[in-house]
């Protein structure tokens, strides 16, 4: 899965299950800023992505995650 890809699923994920508007989900949206999600909806989308990876999540890959772009950084080398 290219970079593209993980970012069209994350953007479906979170319009879907978090009612997010389509055109808020950028690469260079704010997870709490501009997306309004707090430290328990990153752990779901977390979750909600999980079907999609074969890499193990470690929480510390998350600690400097920000923006949408950052959550597809992290979750690329990890997706099937």
């Amino acid at each position: 899965m290219t970079k593209e890809e993980v970012f069209t699923k994350l953007k479906e994920v979170l319009v879907k299950e978090f009612e997010l508007e389509e055109a808020a989900v950028v690469p260079g949206a704010g997870l709490m800023a501009d997306l309004d999600l707090d430290s328990i909806d990153a752990v779901d989308l977390i979750v909600k992505m999980k079907p999609y990876l074969t890499g193990k999540v470690e929480p510390e890959l998350f600690k400097h995650v920000r923006t949408v772009q950052d959550v597809v950084e992290v979750l690329h080398p990890l997706v099937t």
